[in-house]
């Protein structure tokens, strides 16, 4: 429990640091975003609209200490302002909606590479020096290696407009309407096999290349040794003794691989039109909607924090010596 205590306020201390970074970054840089955007548009407002304006996306006047702790109280009170491209919505709602089709995505692509890349390791590293073990580790390394947009644009390429076997982008069928139907269910799991197989493609290697290396460091040691003197088949060595205890360092390996796993997310869903947080903040960036980038820079963190959390929580149930510390 104190373990768990200490990471929270760490993970506390990080997310207060980010949201500080976040709000004197967009302050360093040229211009008034508002101003910028009615300018571009070739429109002039008068001083006392452009004012209200502010204030309605969220830029309050005062000394910059002032605005710091404004900022952080709308923060904890959910109030991130209101979005410049899709004025009234609030930031909050845009991405919302934003959120739930990049977890979806993130989650279901993570869960699947994690434990394939698990068992392909393990049985690498049990097979080691064969035929499968060389295939299964260049195969491994060439998928880490390639960037998540190469992979996303040679993947959309072969089966969606080469093969034409699934959808070019989106995330369901426009001519449906959202609703809990097999026929909208179905239309978002069609339209997200192409994203989620680039995904895995880009996630796989790292979690087989990790589990191969820590198994093989544990096949010399003296209890892997013991069991198979003892007559223990080798299936129950490998997956009891070895992989069992091999599974620890990869599991903390997760929450280091999750930025890269959230950066190919956001990567993925730009190229296949995908409606996620890397769409939404791609057309922010291209609008200068601040209020969004903002909001959106906060989300990943808390995403990153919060599922660093949930890997912590369960490296102690799969490690007892954690949970008295």
């Amino acid at each position: 429990m104190a373990f768990l205590l200490r990471r929270l306020v760490f993970y506390m201390a990080a997310f207060i640091a980010a949201a500080t970074i976040n709000f004197f970054l967009p302050r360093l840089m040229p211009g008034d975003p508002v101003q910028i955007m009615f300018s571009s548009a070739g429109t002039e407002l008068p001083p006392e609209s452009l004012q209200a304006l502010k204030l309605t996306f969220g830029f309050v006047d005062g000394p910059l200490w002032q605005q710091y702790l404004t900022y952080l109280g709308s923060i904890f009170t959910g109030d991130l302002g209101r979005s410049i491209k899709y004025f009234p919505l609030p930031v909050t709602s845009v991405l919302g909606h934003a959120l739930i089709w990049t977890v979806g995505l993130m989650g279901t692509a993570t869960i699947f590479s994690f434990a394939l890349g698990t068992l392909l390791g393990i049985v690498a590293a049990w097979r080691r020096g064969s035929r499968f073990d060389v295939v299964v580790s260049v195969g491994a390394i060439f998928a880490t290696s390639v960037p998540a947009v190469v992979t996303s644009l040679i993947v959309l390429f072969i089966f969606g407009f080469t093969l034409g076997w699934f959808p070019n982008g989106y995330a369901a069928d426009p001519s449906l309407d959202p609703a809990l139907s097999l026929q909208y269910i179905g239309s978002v799991a069609y339209h997200g096999i192409l994203p989620m197989v680039t995904l895995c493609t880009v996630l796989i290697g790292g979690f087989t290349v990790t589990m191969r290396n820590n198994m093989i460091n544990l096949l010399g040691e003296d209890y892997i040794v013991m069991a198979r003197a003892k007559g223990l088949s080798d299936r129950h060595v490998m997956l009891w003794y070895a992989a069992r205890n091999a599974l620890l360092p990869t599991v903390s390996s997760l929450a280091i691989a999750i930025g890269t796993i959230l950066g190919g997310s956001l990567v993925t869903e730009v190229v296949y039109n995908y409606p996620g947080l890397g769409n939404i903040l791609y057309q922010a960036i291209l609008a200068r909607d601040y209020p969004v980038i903002q909001g959106q820079l906060l989300i990943m963190t808390a995403t990153m924090l919060i599922a660093n959390f949930i890997v912590d929580v369960s490296y102690i149930l799969l490690d007892p010596r954690l949970k008295g510390a």
